[in-house]
This record gives structure tokens, C-alpha cells and sequence, in this order.
């Protein structure tokens, strides 16, 4: 079962259930892999799912923190609630000990040395460790091990 076809479940689930924010989110959710679907006339795999997973994600986090500092709690928990229903369609995450190891090869197979090297780094990073890692985690690990 692919992923999108777990999520097109959930979704039926949801509706069964009468839970209508977990509905909410994962229409959202479906409605943004429909629109690139649309967009680029493609048919998603995984990986291009989990990628707008991600984007989904990282939004929701950036408005949590935007209604954080506003003192608006009842919008930072409905946000929150939609991060954690997206959060189950992510696969394990590695570890801060994982991604130092990845990027630490990394550096290895590109003779990375310096800040100068840190788009190419990032874009290696990218490819290998989407969807596994959290991307600001990853770039953090790569300036680290730049800067030594």
C-alpha cells in the first residue's frame, strides 16, 4: 500500500469516525498532493508525498510559533492537533548522532572543507536524507562539521 493510498484510508476513517479535525487535515493534505498531481501532470510516489508532507509540517509549525507569540492558544493547539496528524505520515526520523554520522560522510565523499562548501553540501544532504531527517537538524550538523 502506497502512502497515499494509507493516507486516502485514514481519510475514509476519519469521516466513519465523525473526526472532523483529523478529516479537516487530511483533506488538506490530499487536496496539496492533488494540486501537484494537477500541477505537473504526474502521478506522486512516496518520496514526492512525504516531501509535501514536510512543506505541510513546516508550515504548521511556523504558525504555531506565529500564534505563540500573538497569546492565541486556541489556534497554536488546532494547529498543533494538524502537526501531529502529519507527523504520522513521516517514517522514523534519525537521530542528532545519526545525521552527524551522514553528514560526517558526506564530507568524506565530497572533500567538503569550509563554509564555501555548504550549498553543495546542503544539496548532497538534501538528496540522500529527505524525509529521514529534519532539514534544519541536517543544516546545523553541516555547518558544524564545516566549520572545524
Amino acid at each position: 500500500m502506497t502512502l497515499k493510498e494509507r493516507i486516502t484510508d485514514d481519510m475514509k476513517a476519519a469521516m466513519r469516525a465523525k473526526d472532523a479535525p483529523r478529516l479537516l487535515t487530511i483533506r488538506g493534505l490530499l487536496a496539496a498532493c492533488k494540486q501537484r498531481e494537477v500541477d505537473e501532470r504526474i502521478e506522486l510516489d512516496d518520496a514526492a508525498v512525504i516531501a509535501i508532507v514536510d512543506k505541510l509540517i513546516k508550515q504548521r509549525k511556523d504558525s504555531i510559533s506565529q500564534f505563540a507569540a500573538a497569546n492565541r492558544t486556541d489556534l497554536v493547539e488546532k494547529e498543533a492537533a494538524e502537526l501531529q496528524v502529519l507527523e504520522s505520515y513521516l517514517p522514523q526520523r534519525l537521530s542528532a548522532a545519526e545525521i552527524a554520522t551522514e553528514v560526517a560522510a558526506l564530507v568524506a565523499e565530497l572533500s567538503a572543507a569550509g563554509p564555501g562548501d555548504m550549498g553543495k553540501m546542503m544539496a548532497a544532504a538534501r538528496a540522500r536524507l529527505a524525509g529521514k531527517a529534519d532539514m534544519g537538524a541536517v543544516s546545523a550538523a553541516v555547518k558544524q562539521a564545516l566549520s572545524r
